[in-house]
């Protein structure tokens, strides 16, 4: 599923990224790809911004506002009863 195009927050500095894959375990929709010896973001449009792969870098390469995106907004759908609309800032 993608979302909204061009919205998220995540970014990746290559030239820190040791390519350890540690992102690529936790990442739950596939956005980052093994890239060679790094990593790369595959499908930017895909991520929830849940900021799994920037916790689990030990290299720092990754960042992302997490609870920002569309996690945020399925998860309080969930929780709290509302839309689930994702993106709608």
């Amino acid at each position: 599923m993608l979302y909204l195009p061009g919205v998220t927050t995540l970014r990746l500095d290559v030239a820190r990224c040791t390519g350890c894959g540690a992102c690529l375990e936790v990442c739950p929709r596939a956005v980052l790809a093994a890239a060679g010896r790094k990593v790369r973001i595959a499908e930017a449009d895909a991520c929830i911004e849940c900021g799994a792969c920037a916790r689990n870098c030990p290299a720092e390469a990754l960042t992302v506002r997490a609870g920002v995106g569309c996690a945020a907004a399925l998860l309080g759908a969930a929780v709290g009863g509302g839309s689930g609309a994702c993106c709608d800032d």
